[in-house]
């Protein structure tokens, strides 16, 4: 297997010419983070090592607005942006992640709740198409335009439809201070009751996240920022509501923003009418859940894949899904990794448009793509 080691986008589109001249199949790379998730490519002969693009190109605090190569630590971008009391609300979620790698895999921490996701925040993006064309769409501001919508396509494309190379962010002040309301939860009910308590309370949190172990007791915490007397404010709000266990804090909560651990991690989605079933099934089926009970997105870790057709089944019931993120391979060739995808003919249709010879990671993402 052959490695590049790129530090432009020119470098990489130069890269990418040469690989479709040689008809090469091509894997991108960052930091390698998360480069066991999705399903194995089952062609590799060129790996594209972002590294190397690793600048944060320019910052316009006026505008809040940050231009970043992909290679780029979440971290990095973080500092130089923090420099002028801004942030990017994409939370490292898994420490080491590269700006292209959150894009790719379309990570996102527990302030999605209130901020959104990548989605709602990339607002440029440049991508080298598998040969070696340049694409950029978007830009400093937020318009509408025909055609594809590039930064939503390439996020959570695992690399199969182009390389990412730069991106556009729009950015948000940095809180004066940040509180967290934390209590102890003894179960699914409990959790469900209270998460759905704070959800259409007028405290206006920024993150809703449950923590429950495979067995006993759990946490349920809630993430408030702005201004030092608003946050007050709303904090004891919260804490009213949780009940006379709940402890104020502005001390980041063991786990936040973090997966569970082991040796298989499943992504549930699903309606927030739904958290109360979604955990019942998670503890019976003795998996820790760790997530969003505010967006309905939470993660899961389990020793197997046994649990897998039922925690699908409870999920599709409440509008979501199932996949797993991450497993050993004996396990990833045993189980259908994605699950039912119903826009799957659309997805093939645009792989083809966008790398026709199938060479970008291929057999990556679902449906073979």
């Amino acid at each position: 297997m052959e490695e590049a080691h790129p530090t432009s986008t020119a470098e990489v589109a130069e890269v990418l010419g040469d690989a479709t001249s040689r008809g090469l199949t091509v894997v991108a790379r960052g930091r390698g983070t998360k480069q066991g998730w999705g399903m194995p490519p089952t062609s590799a002969d060129l790996v594209v090592d972002l590294s190397g693009l690793a600048r944060v190109l320019d910052h316009q605090a006026g505008d809040l607005i940050v231009d970043t190569q992909a290679g780029a630590l979440l971290s990095d971008v973080q500092d130089v942006v923090g420099t002028e009391r801004q942030r990017l609300v994409l939370e490292e979620t898994v420490p080491g992640t590269t700006v292209g790698g959150a894009l790719a895999t379309n990570t996102s921490g527990p302030q999605r709740m209130f901020f959104g996701t990548a989605r709602d925040l990339l607002i440029g993006v440049t991508v080298v198409r598998a040969d070696g064309v340049v694409a950029k769409a978007g830009g400093r501001v937020v318009k509408n335009v025909a055609g594809y919508d590039l930064g939503k396509l390439v996020i959570g494309s695992y690399g199969t439809l182009a390389v990412i190379t730069e991106a556009v962010f729009r950015l948000h002040p940095l809180p004066d201070v940040e509180r967290w309301v934390v209590t102890p939860v003894d179960g699914p009910g409990r959790a469900h009751e209270l998460a759905q308590a704070v959800v259409h309370s007028q405290a206006v949190p920024w993150a809703v996240e449950v923590d429950l172990p495979a067995s006993g007791p759990g946490t349920l915490g809630v993430l408030l920022g702005g201004k030092a007397e608003g946050v007050a404010d709303r904090a004891e709000t919260v804490r009213r509501l949780l009940g006379d266990a709940a402890e104020v804090t502005d001390t980041t909560p063991p786990g936040w923003a973090a997966y569970p651990a082991g040796p298989v991690l499943l992504k549930l989605t699903f309606a927030l009418s739904g958290l109360r079933d979604v955990l019942t099934a998670a503890r019976e089926a003795g998996v820790h859940v760790r997530g969003s009970a505010g967006a309905g997105v939470v993660h899961a870790a389990a020793d197997d894949a046994g649990a897998l057709d039922a925690l699908r089944a409870v999920c599709a019931r409440h509008g979501g899904s199932v996949v797993v993120v991450d497993a050993p391979d004996d396990v990833k060739q045993a189980v259908d990794v994605w699950g039912p995808v119903p826009a799957l003919d659309l997805m093939r249709r645009v792989k083809d448009q966008f790398d026709p010879e199938h060479r970008l990671a291929p057999g990556r993402f679902v449906g073979g793509i």
